[in-house]
């Protein structure tokens, strides 16, 4: 009877959550498994989101009309990072197996100079790259979620974009995380804004929260295609407010925006092939520079997050912070070595100075000499669909409800992405990360970013699509994830919830996630000289991925650390 009573209870809470628990045995330790299903999958950081991309594809379409659905339904029901008024970049392998990448990052204005954030004197100017108008990049979602459609999707927009317009009018239900999160930027919506908005005044759990005027917006967008937001009605009144607030966007800026696509950047672990995003994001180059300081340490043989397996990964993560702090930026403006950043020999070398009886100071570690060369918010989506085309995708604000400039006539927010330019080099920005020359502001360049949008592959099949949100810990957590599957063969559930921690070079301390960690551990890295900050990083990024079985049925790994869920068919 009791023991009937518990398989009862199990089951309950497993329909109820919408996910699928399986405890096996790997090497005598239970797996957890997130939600599994055999076709299709969407994983992001709203139940809303992810259901609308299922939708899509169950209606037909691929991956790329769903992230055109997933992508809108996000800047319906996740306003702090989901968005039309930013930016990202998509990494994707199609069901032939080629794979390739899209920049529809953000870009500053034509008129934007070098020392637009720098006072007389020559000093940055407290806020004035993170807050407000000047603050603003030109927009490139739009732009980017049509180009990648428009090239491989199957459906017509008004189809894709119809669930969520309906999504906009009829509201979303709030979650208890979400509306004490928006409720702690109840003042400076209103300093910024000089006005209540509609995220102001308020919200409970519960709450159902309707965005009208976005929902006008999108069926502009659906009617009118992308020249809606660049030339069209959304477009003049878009530049209106910006510039009635003092911002320095024209009509001209949003004309003149493209998104490109790029090579991405491709590299192999142990056995396996890793495709990320390439420049103007470091995303890609730094976790190939992580992955491949510590593929000729055993970590498999430590134990996860022990002090061997910590001082590794810290170390490799030293010293590639200090190489994107001075080499990257956007590739159409700097000339970036990334084979060199790349190779074993450089790496190998960058290496020789970590040993594991002290730790590495980070002012004796610089970026490496080649010879002739001088964001904590943002939301991932992990995407597969029936056809076996699979997509990951980052895309932000940057800070939180970014520049906090909200166009109430269009129902969405700005960026602050011009935060993520060196607005003066060794200056640290919103992150605490140092740029140089490489990421000055110029005008319509832009701006480097962590985003590390990400697809794994082995024997030339899908393995993983990953990412995360996360600003400066964008990079390492993604890390951290694939040595987690591949390394300790967790199951993708585990290994997106398992306890994080994050080094960037400056400042030099360890961030631990606060009270996940074993007191013994975080006292032995400081007696060989590690710094630990374990006080005040409650969580670290806020991993979506999907896992490929080996009955080619997908496994969620939907972030424990929000309102992350998948769905799928």
């Amino acid at each position: 009877m009791i023991k009937n009573i518990c398989l009862t209870f199990l089951a309950l809470i497993l329909f109820f959550n919408c996910s699928e628990t399986k405890p096996q045995l790997d090497n005598n330790k239970p797996v957890n498994r997130g939600l599994i299903t055999k076709k299709a999958m969407v994983v992001s950081a709203r139940q809303e989101a992810s259901k609308i991309g299922s939708l899509i594809m169950q209606q037909g379409g691929n991956a790329f009309d769903a992230m055109m659905a997933t992508e809108m339904a996000l800047a319906v029901t996740f306003p702090s990072a989901g968005n039309l008024g930013g930016g990202g970049f998509l990494v994707f392998r199609l069901n032939d197996g080629t794979k390739g990448s899209l920049d529809y990052r953000e870009k500053a204005p034509i008129s934007a100079t070098t020392h637009m954030y720098l006072d007389t004197l020559g000093e940055v100017i407290p806020h004035k790259s993170s807050i407000g108008p000047f603050a603003v990049g030109v927009p490139g979602t739009i732009a980017g979620i049509f180009e990648a459609q428009k090239t491989y999707g199957l459906l017509e927009v008004s189809q894709i974009l119809k669930p969520v317009i309906e999504l906009a009018q009829k509201g979303y239900i709030m979650t208890k995380n979400q509306a004490e999160y928006i409720n702690n930027f109840d003042s400076i919506f209103l300093a910024v804004n000089k006005k209540p908005i509609l995220y102001t005044g308020g919200f409970i759990a519960g709450d159902t929260l309707k965005n009208i005027k976005l929902a006008e917006t999108l069926k502009r967008i659906s009617e009118n295609g992308v020249n809606e937001f660049y030339t069209g009605k959304t477009a003049e009144l878009l530049t209106a407010f910006i510039q009635d607030k003092g911002g320095i966007i024209t009509l001209e800026d949003l004309k003149a925006y493209k998104p490109i696509w790029r090579e991405p950047i491709s590299f192999s672990y142990k056995d396996y092939k890793i495709t990320s995003m390439g420049p103007p994001s470091s995303g890609g180059i730094c976790l190939g520079q992580i992955l491949k300081m510590v593929e000729p340490y055993p970590i498999e043989t430590y134990t996860h997050n022990s002090v061997k397996t910590m001082q590794v990964i810290t170390e490799a993560e030293r010293r590639s912070y200090a190489d994107r702090s001075f080499f990257l930026g956007d590739p159409d403006f700097v000339k970036i070595p990334d084979t060199t950043l790349l190779s074993e020999a450089y790496l190998s070398q960058k290496m020789n100075s970590f040993s594991f009886e002290k730790a590495s100071s980070s002012s004796e570690v610089s970026h490496g000499f080649i010879n002739g060369y001088e964001s904590p918010e943002t939301t991932h989506y992990s995407i597969v669909d029936p056809f076996g085309n699979a997509i990951a995708v980052t895309t932000t604000l940057n800070a939180s409800y970014g520049s906090k400039l909200f166009v109430d006539e269009l129902g969405f927010f700005l960026n602050n992405e011009m935060d993520d330019f060196s607005s003066k080099p060794g200056v640290p920005n919103f992150y605490g990360l140092i740029g140089a020359e490489a990421n000055k502001v110029e005008p319509q360049k832009r701006m480097l970013s962590s985003m590390t949008p990400t697809i794994v592959e082995k024997d030339n099949k899908l393995v993983m699509t990953v990412g995360t949100p996360g600003g400066s810990t964008i990079i390492t957590s993604v890390a951290q994830t694939l040595i987690n599957v591949i390394d300790y063969n967790m199951s993708m559930h585990d290994a997106v919830n398992a306890p994080r921690f994050h080094h960037q070079w400056l400042p030099d301390y360890i961030r631990v996630e606060s009270g996940k960690y074993n007191a013994s551990t975080l006292k032995e890295l400081q007696n060989l000289g590690y710094n630990i900050d374990d006080t005040y990083y409650k969580t670290i990024g806020r991993v979506d991925g999907i896992l490929v079985l080996e009955d080619s049925s997908l496994e969620a790994g939907a972030d424990s650390r929000g309102d992350d869920t998948a769905y799928g068919f």
